[in-house]
């Protein structure tokens, strides 16, 4: 296994979840601002980030399944493969993939909470046009008369309360 490519390969990875974690405050922060202005922009930066991400996890796993490594590494778990190098370069090698897997959760536990936090903004709405208009039985309709969901779109009611 070589040090260097392998330290790159990670740190990169790194980086990328940064920047995933980087955006996702500030869709959080413009979901709670109800700023919806950029709110396309982000999502196509998080799709080109993760397209990024996903080259670079291939690159990871094709290294460390063997092809780029000693043949004995070959199949074995991450550390199994760094333990025959140096102390020092075992070490920086573990700390780097700990925190790549430490940024990975943080990444993940905020994104299932923006989602927790949309589901929760949705469902309020729901609950308000079910008994807002009752007759509706909780549906919305187009001005053809056709059924669609409760979304996030602005919408102007011509009923006075």
């Amino acid at each position: 296994m070589d040090f260097e490519k392998c330290r790159d390969i990670l740190l990169k990875e790194i980086e990328l979840v940064r920047r995933v974690s980087a955006l996702q405050n500030s869709i959080r922060e413009a979901v709670i601002k109800r700023d919806w202005v950029d709110f396309e922009s982000y999502f196509s930066e998080l799709n080109g980030i993760g397209d990024e991400f996903s080259f670079k996890e291939f690159e990871r796993k094709k290294y460390f399944s063997g092809e780029g490594s000693r043949p004995a590494a070959a199949g074995a778990g991450f550390y199994a493969q760094i333990a025959h190098l140096p102390a020092k370069q075992r070490r920086e090698l573990a700390e780097i993939y700990r925190t790549l897997k430490l940024e990975t959760m943080r990444v993940q536990i905020s994104g299932e909470a923006i989602m927790d936090f949309i589901a929760g903004a949705r469902a309020t709405i729901a609950g308000f046009f079910e008994i807002a208009f009752p007759d509706r039985g909780g549906k919305m309709y187009t001005p053809h008369g056709r059924p669609v969901s409760h979304d996030m779109r602005s919408m102007v009611l011509n009923h006075r309360f």
